[in-house]
């Protein structure tokens, strides 16, 4: 009988114990800073699994603006690089310390000292993240020409380079909009909102 309260003694012991470790290692786990990037390993080698666009509004202007600005220079920055660059730095993580980043890697670029290419060769899941950005980014950059009207009253197109993305809603029909970029969403699961609300009225063309 002595020796059946012992055991159970030892087994509470060791319950108490394990509870202490779980609750101590769930701890250490919520104040680790959360991983932006998931790489699953397939048939054909590694892939991404998810990434968290965690990208601010003052980082992508100061890449936008980069870009942009270097458009007919020797060396013509690309803001998807500039971002992804950054991303894979500081783990998809975004602050202000990023945008000096950003200009500090646009400097070096823009005199000739580095490229791209060396500059990540070697940095682990820089490709990842310019795979996502380019994916939420894409195409919205680049040239595009613009109708002008001449000194003779007659119309020409002209090129030129900038944001490209436009207005999905037709012109002339009314809508209401509520900018809810990067706001906290909780349906499904925990996670930022990537897009913008537009309200149209039924039967509002709408471009893709």
């Amino acid at each position: 009988m002595k020796n059946v309260r012992y055991q159970i003694s030892v087994l509470i012991c060791c319950l108490l114990l394990a509870a202490v470790c779980l609750m101590i290692e769930s701890r250490n786990f919520r104040t680790e800073e959360p991983n932006a990037i998931e790489v699953a390993a397939g048939t054909n080698g590694n892939y991404i699994k998810w990434v968290d666009f965690n990208v601010t509004y003052e980082a992508l202007c100061t890449a936008y603006d980069l870009d942009v600005q270097s458009y007919e220079s020797p060396v013509h920055l690309n803001w998807i690089e500039l971002l992804a660059y950054a991303g894979a730095k500081k783990g998809g993580n975004f602050d202000k310390s990023s945008i000096s980043l950003i200009q500090k890697l646009a400097a070096e670029l823009s005199e000739g000292e580095t490229t791209m290419a060396g500059l990540t060769k070697d940095m682990k899941y820089y490709d990842y993240y310019y795979e996502a950005y380019e994916t939420v980014l894409g195409g919205m950059v680049g040239e595009y020409e613009i109708e002008q009207e001449n000194e003779q009253g007659g119309k020409t197109w002209k090129k030129v380079y900038g944001l490209k993305a436009f207005s999905p809603i037709a012109k002339g029909f009314e809508y209401s909009d509520y900018d809810d970029f990067g706001s906290s969403r909780s349906y499904g699961y925990k996670r930022p909102h990537l897009g913008h609300d537009m309200m149209g009225q039924i039967g509002t063309p709408i471009g893709i």
